[in-house]
């Protein structure tokens, strides 16, 4: 959901941007936002308003802390919140009655004293110091890698995170074994002069901080909206009959995608009314075996035990007639008495009569350098560019035999020929 300051305003219609970088004052631009829809609505008379407040900080990193100054604040407003120690920078994301219920939601118990505080309101010396310990989150973490790197630790550094006052760094790194990384944190604080703290996070958590765009074209909903990694197994794709190919259902993360659970549960309970996929069907003509589903058009497809190679298509009231008659030890004559036939409707190829389709068909034709060089060696040299190489031999020497007698015959000045002396006009005296 973007803010009004988002909105289109040139001429062309193109956004024209807050050109804030996420730190509008509406807050909306950012990741994991809570939409207040009681903004517009006054507390009755005599209530007072909730003391708790939801801040932001990098990459979607929220926390609650307790007003306890009772400063006006609203969505947008750069707070100094408690930190251990110093204090941290952040930014207000929702106030009111809306953060009961978030908390609520987060398993955390607004009437608990550990609630940490809100100092103040930033002043612009916070911010600015806040602003320089961000710039050099960037050179640090390369740093950091290398670092990793040399001490040949396997672990990934994805992100580092200064407090606001720019007292402490906050590594979160990603390993899929235990780390021993005392060494590590001896090299971090004698090469960056400040207070280290590592923390572990996992693959999905990584890809919600960092972000990105996942192979529908939308950005990641860990990143935007989901907050709850539900664990999620390869019998989602098998329940929805999708190849399983783990590069086409593991996600940014490496693992596999949360979309798979999305309409798991509408697939199963379209399953309730299948038969059991491993069900034989006992005919005269011998024992079959499912083969394929189709949940949609609730098809079943069989083959028997001796000819895989040959489907036959029925519907899961025909399965479930024959699976009856065979609880009472009746065994149907075949298959081909109850299969249908499945009409493959054809698609349709509508051809464009003018051309339409191609996207290059107001270019120009290209014509080639070389050909054109060729062609001119050839009419140079008296050639026939279809001519074969040995004629080309040929003629070529024969061209130099006439070259050679002509040369000859140039030298043998005639004897009967006089010179021709040409004469300008003189002028008449």
């Amino acid at each position: 959901m973007a803010c009004t300051n988002c909105s289109t305003g040139t001429k062309d219609g193109t956004p024209r941007g807050c050109k804030n970088n996420g730190t509008c004052g509406t807050d909306s631009c950012n990741k994991l936002t809570v939409f207040d829809w009681l903004g517009n609505m006054t507390l009755p008379s005599g209530e007072a308003p909730f003391d708790c407040v939801e801040v932001r900080f990098k990459n979607g990193r929220k926390e609650f802390y307790r007003n306890t100054e009772k400063l006006t604040l609203s969505i947008g407003d750069i707070v100094a919140t408690e930190a251990s120690p110093g204090h941290d920078i952040g930014i207000v994301t929702l106030t009111g009655e809306l953060v009961k219920v978030q908390m609520k939601k987060k398993g955390v118990n607004h009437t608990s004293a550990e609630i940490a505080k809100v100092y103040r309101k930033a002043s612009q010396r916070d911010i600015d110091i806040w602003s320089e310990a961000r710039d050099k989150e960037e050179p640090m973490k390369v740093k950091a890698r290398e670092i990793a790197i040399f001490l040949k630790l396997q672990m990934k550094i994805s992100d580092i995170e200064f407090q606001g006052d720019g007292s402490k760094a906050i590594f979160y790194y990603t390993a899929e074994d235990r780390v021993d990384f005392r060494q590590l944190i001896k090299e971090f604080a004698q090469t960056f002069k400040t207070r280290i703290e590592m923390k572990q996070v996992g693959f999905r958590q990584e890809a919600s901080r960092l972000g990105g765009i996942g192979s529908c074209g939308r950005e990641l909903c860990c990143s935007t909206w989901l907050t709850d990694f539900r664990s999620v197994n390869t019998s989602a794709a098998r329940y929805q009959q999708l190849s399983l190919n783990p590069q086409k259902l593991a996600g940014q993360c490496g693992k596999l995608k949360c979309c798979l659970n999305y309409e798991l549960d509408t697939y199963l309970d379209a399953l309730k009314d299948f038969p059991d996929f491993d069900t034989k069907l006992h005919t005269e003509k011998g024992d079959a075996i499912c083969q394929k589903q189709d949940i949609f058009k609730g098809l079943m497809w069989f083959a028997y035990t001796d000819n895989f190679s040959n489907w036959h298509v029925l519907k899961i009231e025909q399965v479930k007639e024959i699976i009856v008659q065979n609880k009472q030890k009746i065994r149907v004559s075949s298959l081909e008495d109850f299969a249908i036939e499945v009409i493959v409707e054809q698609e349709a190829n509508f051809n464009n009569a003018m051309g339409q389709e191609s996207l290059t068909r107001f270019d120009q034709p290209k014509k080639s350098k070389n050909k054109n060089k060729n062609r001119n060696k050839n009419k140079v040299q008296g050639q026939n560019p279809n001519q074969n190489p040995n004629q080309k031999q040929n003629s070529q020497g024969q061209k130099r035999t006439e070259e050679g007698n002509q040369n000859q015959g140039q030298n043998q000045k005639p004897q009967n020929k006089r010179p021709i002396i040409i004469k300008k006009n003189e002028d008449k005296k």
